[in-house]
């Protein structure tokens, strides 16, 4: 604390006490004064206490007197809002039901918005933690390596560099293998993002070409958990896919960029020699950091210049659009581009959930103020004025909100571990997501804000207090007319936001159930998945990478409980496969034209029967069809069957990579499979798909290469999970002991991965709605109450003149039905807009889905009526001669 902190403290400390004293100095020159009139008016003749009352008419008040005295001082402000804060706590203790009921309800609202801020400022506000990161930039597309390079070398207002996250490598010569998750990056990459290591060094430049790329970097995590923390182990040799690499040195535990499952980071291996790999597949993404002087505009601009530069530099035609629609964006940007959208329509929906709850403690403060008239007319008859009565119930207010604010911030923090659990684990920077100052400040300025909100109608209202008639009416009549309609349009309000909710809920749900049971053109019931992964030096050896996948299957169907097995080079909406340039016998490429993009799946014999994946024409493959001196032979898939032979028979047509001699046959037709996403077959970029049979040939490189040595075991088994999980990994050590088993898993539980997102979102708008409809349950339930107490005397007198009780109870549930119904319909319209807003995350559903607003509409309603029906059923009840002496 500073010395200036210190004297500032002191002086108010000093005015605080200065202003005390002369507090009781005025109180004694005003009692002097008041003695003084009193003793002339007795002078007069008049009796004691006529005098006393005359003299304090004359002053205006004692308390009005002080009022306008403190108002004067010079620290008024300070000292009526601790005055009002202290008679707000005595209120509440004085009120402790009405006061816990308004403090939970707003720890709902503003405990639901701390705890999606949290998230909101960790994912997409809080800056990166590396140097200058408004300096970073991503571009929006991915390229090969090639393009990197060439744009690395050439650029003059960036440095470029570039990662293939995900990649996967296999650690052995220790007691088990075991298969990690890394990154491949340019030499540079960790200058570019200006990181150092904490142990070691990161990558000098150079350390990406071929012969000096055997070099490695562990992140913290794996350096603890593998390697027990060892501090020699800058130096040390281990061994990743089979080949020997140098621990140069251990990243800081609060980085594991790009994702949070990264383990360690190698070198990219940039061969120009590997024509296939360098150009034609391996797409990266590339990030760039600005030269000192260079601006955003002047990069793009150069960006744009250099792509057809880099389209010259291929080893065959590309695409002229090829990049087109490149552009730069800032990295923080770049990589939460896809959760945004989702987490912004989340926080709307606490958001709308906070103005329920607002409304409901705004009608619960419209009720209590009713009993309060009379307080509030004494006060006013005191010398209390207008503004002074509505700043000490505002001030009650915003106190009931910082209670309510603090209570949802510890709600918020044990919370926050269950959120962050709900959302898919791929949302980026997830990890590192927690409550710090800014989420606080968030936190403290909307319960200041919540209260002025929800305490604002009330105070207004209360400053309208007739002085007359509350003190006339002794406080019974409490209920205007005004108040009354403004509790209703408040219960209108929140059946309309509610509606809002339940309605966009409703339509996700429904997205989500028809996106779960859409038909992905194969069935995944009883499927179990293992990555199986042998060094890529094991597969140098065509015949004994294929021997040992062959013998591998023979084992497994050997199994019990295994009805069938087959292997893949990737999985339906895993995300990987290869991407080639191809041929295609009898389309030549047109001048300004390009290579159609085919995605490729290798597959043994046998992956069409498991999956169940319909062969609409020709054959399927066959054992023969592995051999490296057979005919190469393909499957296409019907769309790309359909588009590029439209009217012909696609059996006998022929393609291949752009880099190869000889032609590939189609040989079968299969139906289409969403390999991208659950929404679709192949992104839009792609042409077609084909199949080829593992073991024959690769499109990997310039000349005959090894198939890929990782592969995905498929087995359809009726055994346990974990049963099946034991004998693979038992089969598979039998074989070869340092080939890793990991990511086993059923087929449905990758389709589940697939859908986190949007069964994420479904579920906390279901949440939300719900909470919606419970608070303007309470909300319906607390106005129809109110009326019910404020129309005693009529209802009595209806039931004297002979009103049946059936009608009375229809007459006080239709009042419900009908605030319903308008909520409902002014909902409707407010539905509309936001589930236009979030079309993008619908499936199969549109936004003004009728099923969706009709079954909400009819939800609304019944929740209405089973509120009323309590308040109604008490109003059937009433005595008419009790009734008819209520005032």
């Amino acid at each position: 604390m500073t010395l200036r902190t210190i004297r500032a403290w002191v002086h108010r400390a000093a005015g605080l006490v200065r202003a005390r004293r002369e507090e009781r100095e005025f109180a004694a020159e005003l009692e002097a004064n008041l003695q003084l009139h009193i003793e002339d008016n007795q002078r007069r003749g008049l009796p004691p206490a006529e005098a006393r009352r005359q003299a304090l008419v004359a002053l205006g008040g004692v308390d009005a007197a002080s009022e306008q005295h403190r108002e004067r001082r010079s620290l008024p402000m300070l000292e009526t809002v601790v005055q009002d804060a202290r008679f707000a706590l005595r209120m509440l203790r004085r009120n402790p039901g009405f006061a816990l009921l308004a403090v939970l309800t707003l720890a709902l609202g503003i405990g639901a918005n701390t705890a999606i801020f949290s998230i909101i400022n960790g994912v997409l506000l809080r800056p990166l933690p590396f140097a200058e990161p408004a300096r970073l930039m991503a571009t929006h597309s991915e390229y090969p390596k090639g393009p990197f390079v060439f744009l690395r070398g050439h650029s003059r207002t960036m440095q470029f560099a570039a990662n293939t996250e995900g990649t996967e490598f296999n650690l052995t010569g220790r007691d088990t293998p075991e298969r990690l998750t890394g990154c491949s990056v340019s030499a540079n990459w960790f200058d570019v993002l200006g990181v150092h290591a904490k142990l070691g060094r990161t990558f000098r430049e150079g350390e990406d070409q071929p012969g000096k790329d055997n070099v490695v970097v562990l992140s913290y995590s794996l350096w603890q958990r593998r390697f027990a923390g060892d501090p020699a182990i800058v130096g040390r040799t281990i061994l990743l896919d089979g080949a020997g690499r140098e621990i140069i040195g251990v990243m800081p535990p609060e980085f594991r960029f790009p994702s949070p499952k990264t383990e360690l980071w190698a070198p990219l291996h940039l061969d120009p020699r590997a024509t296939g790999d360098y150009w034609g597949d391996s797409y990266m993404e590339i990030l760039s950091r600005l030269r000192p002087g260079a601006t955003l505009p002047q990069a793009a601009s150069e960006l744009a210049s250099l792509r057809p530069q880099i389209l010259a530099a291929y080893p065959w035609r590309m695409p002229d659009e090829m990049w087109i629609r490149d552009y730069l964006l800032p990295v923080q940007e770049s990589l939460v581009v896809d959760a945004r959208p989702r987490l912004l329509i989340l926080l709307a929906a606490v958001g709308l959930l906070l103005l329920i709850a607002c409304a409901n403690v705004a009608n619960l403060q419209l009720a209590r103020s009713a009993s309060r008239e009379r307080e509030v007319a004494v006060r006013t008859a005191l010398g209390a004025g207008r503004w002074r009565i509505i700043r000490q119930l505002m001030t009650e207010s915003v106190l009931l909100a910082i209670l309510g604010g603090g209570l949802g911030l510890l709600a918020a923090v044990s919370g926050l571990g269950l959120l962050k659990a709900s959302l898919p684990a791929d949302t980026p920077r997830l990890a590192s997501v927690s409550i710090d100052g800014r989420v606080l400040a968030f936190t403290a300025l909307l319960s200041i804000l919540t209260g002025l909100a929800f305490g604002s109608m009330p105070a207004m209202g209360a400053g309208l207090v007739d002085l007359n008639d509350s003190l006339k009416s002794g406080g019974d009549r409490s209920a205007t007319s005004g108040g009354h309609r403004l509790s209703r349009g408040l219960v209108v309000a929140e059946v309309a936001v509610a509606s809002v909710l339940v309605i966009a809920a409703g339509l996700l749900v429904k997205s989500l159930w028809l996106l779960s049971n859409s038909s992905q053109g194969y069935h995944p019931e009883s499927i179990l998945t293992a990555r199986i992964t042998p060094n890529q030096s094991f597969c140098a050896d065509q015949g004994r990478c294929r021997a040992f996948y062959d013998e591998l299957l023979s084992r497994v169907r050997a199994l019990p409980g295994v009805s069938a097995a087959a292997t893949a080079d990737g999985l339906p909406l895993s995300g990987v496969w290869q991407t080639i340039p191809s041929d295609i016998e009898g389309h030549p490429v047109r001048t300004g034209g390009h290579s159609p993009m085919l995605m490729e799946r290798v597959i043994s014999p046998g992956y069409l029967r498991l999956m169940e994946i319909p062969l609409l024409a020709g054959r399927a493959f066959s054992g023969a069809d592995a051999s490296p001196n057979s005919q190469r032979v393909v499957l296409v898939s019907k769309s790309m069957a359909e588009r590029l032979w439209p009217g012909q028979d696609p059996i006998g047509q022929h393609v291949k990579p752009r880099w190869l001699d000889n032609w590939w046959t189609v040989v079968g037709v299969v139906a289409d499979v969403h390999e991208d996403s659950m929404t679709r077959n192949i992104p839009q970029w792609i042409d077609g798909e084909i199949y080829a049979p593992y073991g024959a040939h690769s499109i990997q490189g310039s000349g005959p290469e090894a198939p890929p040595a990782e592969m995905t075991l498929l087995l359809r088994t009726s055994a346990g999970r974990t049963q099946i999980a034991r004998e693979i990994e038992r089969t598979v050590a039998g074989l070869n002991r340092d080939v890793p088993v990991s990511n086993v898993a059923t087929m449905q539980g990758w389709m589940a991965d697939a859908a986190a997102g949007p069964r994420s979102t479904a579920s906390l708008f279901s949440i939300f709605a719900a909470l919606a409809l419970a608070l303007g349950a309470v909300g319906i339930y607390g106005v129809i109450s109110y009326s019910v107490a404020r129309r005693t005397r009529e209802i009595g007198i209806r039931l004297a003149l002979g009103a049946d009780r059936r009608r009375v109870l229809g007459l006080i549930v239709g009042q419900s039905a009908r605030l319903a119904l308008f909520g409902v319909a002014i909902g409707w319209a407010a539905a509309l807009a936001l589930a236009r807003a979030m079309s993008s995350l619908l499936y199969g559903v549109g936004a003004a889905d009728p099923v969706t607003y009709a079954g909400v509409a009819v939800l609304l309603v019944l929740v209405a009526l089973a509120a009323s029906y309590i308040p109604a059923r008490r109003a059937t009840r009433v005595d008419p001669l009790v009734a008819l002496r209520y005032e």
